[in-house]
């Protein structure tokens, strides 16, 4: 897949609930997720099993309520980020909030090597 293959089907994957599913088609082997802060987890994930992880964390810890997701926007030949303005119900507290991030995409080879998540804190 080329860099706008990849970034639009992010985006979709991102919309219609298929993250997970999405990790093994567009993430590869070896690929790290970095939060912008150590949210308990550590800040780096290293490797799909590790992002899995991190995605099955996220959809037991939060109910999506609703929000928009950005079409990507490229940056040269390797890059593209996205914006999430997302409205989550935290699962255990009950506490509905909104939040913002934008998250910024690395591929090489054809995978996504690299994403990074920046965000207030």
């Amino acid at each position: 897949m080329n860099l706008n293959e990849i970034a639009t089907e992010l985006v979709a994957g991102c919309r219609e609930n298929r993250t997970q599913a999405n990790l093994e088609v567009l993430y590869a082997p070896d690929a790290v997720s970095v939060e912008a802060t150590d949210n308990g987890m550590g800040r780096e994930a290293k490797g799909l099993e590790a992002i899995a992880g991190k995605h099955a964390w996220w959809d037991a810890t939060f109910e999506m309520q609703g929000g928009d997701i950005s079409e990507p926007m490229m940056h040269g030949p390797d890059r593209f980020a996205v914006i999430f303005e997302l409205t989550v119900k935290h699962k255990e507290s009950g506490e509905v909030s909104d939040m913002k991030e934008v998250a910024l995409y690395t591929v090489a080879d054809g995978k996504i090597a690299r994403e990074e998540f920046f965000y207030p804190t």
